[in-house]
């Protein structure tokens, strides 16, 4: 199933997308997800509001209020090669910070203080129950599902801080969408397609059969760490092809158009302007 969240009439709704229209669940907060289950899922779609056309709808964030986005670093070999960093041994978290979230079509704000915005597409898994010390061959049963997102990164600020957190989580860093496609519908995501166009320019391109770390065992590594709760974002790591890779480097600027996909879930369109 492909769960999306929009905006239909004044009115925040859920919806099941089936072709080119949307079986609405009802309004956001009347429909009972719960735990974000397949379960609850299944109940609340036994009752569905109306089906409208998807054109008619305003597609959102799917992911509106995580209480935690984690993002895994160096987790395609081409892009620590890229970025000049070893391998990791074990996979490298950091976070961001959720407000950075946005949906489908929403703009990326490049702040006043920076001028290397960069770009890295990525698979995101959504928890759908709440998981902590998980094992591997249990961890995707914590899964409600995948999307797309893109971990913008503010270069220059990563590298002055030492660190990630102020230059990946500046509010509109973290788009997402544009819906979640269910662990029962997507299948194995072991070998996706990935990428990211710019204005139409690919600078991203690679498969999922690339991470150093697969989606199990970085599920089972953070629930390690912390809680993982329904509707937490882990954004699994990117592949080579960041504007930071160019040489000379290329960064994102206003009045840009860029587009991320990743085989099977689908595509995140989202512009680019100034504060």
């Amino acid at each position: 199933m492909k769960l999306a969240r929009c905006a239909h009439d004044g009115v925040v709704s859920w919806g099941a997308i089936e072709g080119d229209h949307v079986n609405l669940l009802g309004a956001e907060h009347a429909v009972p997800l719960g735990g974000w289950t397949l379960a609850a899922l299944d109940t609340a779609l036994k009752r569905p509001a109306a089906a409208v056309s998807l054109e008619e709808v305003s597609l959102l964030s799917p992911t509106p209020a995580p209480s935690k986005v984690i993002c895994v670093g160096l987790n395609y070999r081409d892009h620590a090669i890229e970025a000049g960093a070893e391998i990791p041994e074990i996979p490298l978290i950091f976070a961001k910070f959720p407000s950075s979230v946005i949906g489908p079509g929403s703009a990326i704000v490049i702040p006043e203080d920076s001028d290397q915005i960069d770009w890295e597409v990525e698979l995101a898994v959504v928890i759908g129950s709440s998981a902590r010390n998980v094992s591997e061959s249990d961890a995707l049963a914590a899964v409600l599902g995948y999307t797309v997102s893109v971990d913008v990164s503010a270069r220059d600020l990563q590298l002055s801080d030492g660190q990630f957190v102020r230059a990946k989580s500046y509010d509109t860093f973290c788009p997402t969408g544009p819906w979640i496609v269910t662990v029962d519908e997507l299948g194995d995501a072991s070998d996706l397609g990935i990428g990211l166009s710019v204005n139409g320019e690919t600078m991203q391109s690679s498969r999922t059969s690339e991470l150093i770390f697969g989606v199990e065992e970085i599920i089972a590594f953070c629930s390690r760490v912390a809680t993982l709760n329904p509707g937490d974002l882990i954004l699994t790591g990117t592949p080579d092809g960041t504007g930071f890779g160019f040489d000379p480097r290329r960064y994102l600027s206003p009045g840009d158009r860029m587009a991320a996909w990743v085989e099977g879930i689908g595509e995140l369109v989202n512009p680019v302007v100034a504060a």
